[in-house]
């Protein structure tokens, strides 16, 4: 069985719906063999993302950039993770109000740092989430665990 873990920082509605939208989509009946763990950032450790086979990773952006808690999460799991994580897929999801440029840019940084490959672009909402974001949320959790089980 393959692990497939979802690392979010949720401190509003908006990202909460995201959250729940690409877990729903990674958990689909359709997608056999993977097994979804949800943690929040502040709680996930370098051992959980050395046990996963993929990520999957929510933040809001806040005054343009990561939420103070993913970046803390890539803080602490970087050094552990740098070796064994190399080209492991991930997919990403992020919650603004307005512009989540810097957002991309830092996520894309410390992912490229970590070696790691993305299945697709981020899914980036600004504003409240609407039924095509959240379908987009639910496709970025589908793709990541048909990346990783059996279709």
């Amino acid at each position: 069985m393959k692990r497939l873990l979802l690392v979010h920082h949720t401190p509003s509605p908006s990202v909460q719906a995201m959250v729940e939208a690409v877990r729903a989509g990674a958990s689909t009946d359709e997608i056999r063999g993977v097994e979804v763990v949800s943690r929040a950032a502040l709680a996930a450790t370098s051992v959980d993302v050395l046990e996963a086979d993929g990520y999957l990773l929510g933040s809001p952006v806040n005054l343009g950039y990561l939420s103070g808690a993913l970046k803390h999460f890539f803080d602490q799991i970087y050094y552990p993770c740098l070796e064994e994580t190399v080209r492991r897929p991930f997919g990403a999801f992020l919650h603004g109000n307005n512009d989540a440029t810097g957002a991309v840019r830092a996520l894309e940084a410390i992912t490229t740092g970590l070696s790691w490959k993305a299945v697709q672009p981020p899914v980036v909402v600004t504003g409240e989430p609407g039924k095509a974001d959240l379908e987009a949320c639910w496709e970025l959790g589908a793709i990541m665990a048909a990346e990783l089980g059996d279709v």
